[in-house]
């Protein structure tokens, strides 16, 4: 490949951080505002002007399932905190059973909520700047600036040109490890199959939303490609695509806006508006080379390290506990990660990507962040007691308990989703 030698003097801007957030989704979310209310300074920046990722720019508008489908609850937390304000504004479906809180009996209806994506995205960004978090929006993390393994801070880059931001700890939460790929991190690409969820509204779904009085029912799902998240109708012709590619990137975008609008060709006009994500629904494109992957097998495993316990967003009694392990990498002091970035393969890669695992990890790496900057250390030397200690004190459940455990370890395995597949 040709390549250009290129010099340029970058302004430092006169702020500098305790810890620095790559990327707005939830995750970042979640350790940005852990951060503040630890008393640190804080700063997210997003390279769009909405927060939440894929959980609103990318129309995936749902708190999958956070109980075990027998009625427990098990995923708290900030989770829990974020899943109520997803409620605040806006349009929210949750089922009757949850509306007050766990249910009094056991059910098999799954907790879970559909949300307003822009209104959820709009309470976050108060929510934050409520909490003290410094914010850039509309600005692109392009380049850390290293010494060695040590990060010494970022290049941004927005409406004002390139700038350098100093820090102290950097959490990668681009779901993309845009941060740790640039900064000489390991990491392991994944591939994604031809799946693009859109939103449809049209004079049907209305009728049913206003005879309904609910503003929910005016969207309906509409696809480009057809797969779903575990391959099924992935079109032979179309290779899986790694989502870490400016031009491979383009042309899956292409591709399915393109046979989105094929769809809609023969529909009467001012009959329908369509809603497309805005930004690329890669689940799965790049994740940390982390010291421990966590795997579909690790169910009803306890790790000594284990930052938080998570359920199966389709598998009714599945239970797993996220180790520390899958978010920082040895040698890298100040750099970690959290949210679709975690160390997981295969399912437990799926396990550990949908919303609430992706809040409960970016809130221990917040917590591991002021942790690492409490007592000198870095984020791959911490004490993992510690840190649990304080996910503990922020009402996360660190372990699973075995009660829950179906007799003889071994679970029904029944499909139990909410609202179908995510």
């Amino acid at each position: 490949m040709e390549t250009l030698d290129y010099r340029e003097q970058i302004p430092v801007r006169a702020n500098s951080y305790d810890i620095v957030v790559a990327g707005g989704g939830v995750a970042g979310v979640a350790a940005a505002l852990t951060a503040a209310r630890s008393g640190k300074r804080a700063l997210l920046i997003e390279k769009s002007n909405l927060l939440g990722g894929l959980g609103t720019l990318g129309q995936v508008n749902l708190f999958v399932p956070m109980c075990n489908g027998r009625g427990t609850q098990i995923i708290f937390g900030l989770c829990e905190e974020l899943a109520q304000l997803s409620r605040k504004y806006g349009w929210a479906q949750v089922p009757k059973e949850w509306a007050n809180g766990q249910p009094a009996e056991p059910t098999a209806v799954r907790y879970c909520v559909r949300y307003s994506p822009v209104c959820f995205g709009m309470a976050m960004l108060k929510f934050l700047e409520d909490s003290g978090v410094d914010l850039l929006l509309d600005t692109i993390v392009s380049t850390p600036v290293m010494d060695g393994r040590h990060c010494r801070g970022v290049i941004v880059e927005g409406k004002s040109g390139r700038e350098f931001i100093r820090g102290k700890m950097f959490i990668d939460v681009t779901g993309d490890g845009d941060l740790m790929r640039r900064a000489g991190m390991q990491v392991v690409v994944g591939e994604n199959f031809e799946t693009y969820m859109a939103k449809a509204i049209t004079l049907e779904s209305c009728r049913q939303a206003a005879e309904s009085g609910d503003i929910g029912r005016a969207f309906e799902l509409s696809f480009g490609g057809p797969a779903d998240l575990y391959g099924h109708q992935q079109p032979e012709e179309i290779p899986l695509w790694h989502g870490t590619s400016t031009d491979e990137t383009t042309a899956y975008l292409l591709r399915n806006q393109k046979c989105l609008l094929r769809k809609y060709e023969q529909v009467p006009a001012n009959t329908y508006e369509l809603l497309i994500p805005l930004m690329p629904q890669s689940r799965t494109s790049c994740r940390i080379a982390g010291e421990y992957v966590l795997k579909a097998e690790d169910a009803y495993r306890h790790f000594d390290d284990s930052v938080a316990a998570i359920c199966d967003f389709d598998r009714r009694d599945f239970l797993y506990e996220v180790p520390y392990r899958t978010l920082f990498q040895k040698g890298y002091d100040n750099i970690a990660t959290a949210g679709r970035c975690a160390a997981g393969t295969g399912y437990g890669w799926d396990v550990l990507r949908v919303i609430p695992p992706a809040i409960l990890t970016g809130q221990a790496i917040g917590n591991a962040a002021c942790l690492a900057l409490d007592t000198g250390r870095g984020f791959d030397s911490i004490e993992v007691q510690e840190l649990q200690k304080r996910q503990d004190a922020q009402n996360v459940r660190i372990h699973f308990d075995d009660a829950l455990v179906p007799d003889g370890s071994a679970a029904t395995g029944e499909y139990a989703p909410a609202f179908g597949h995510v």
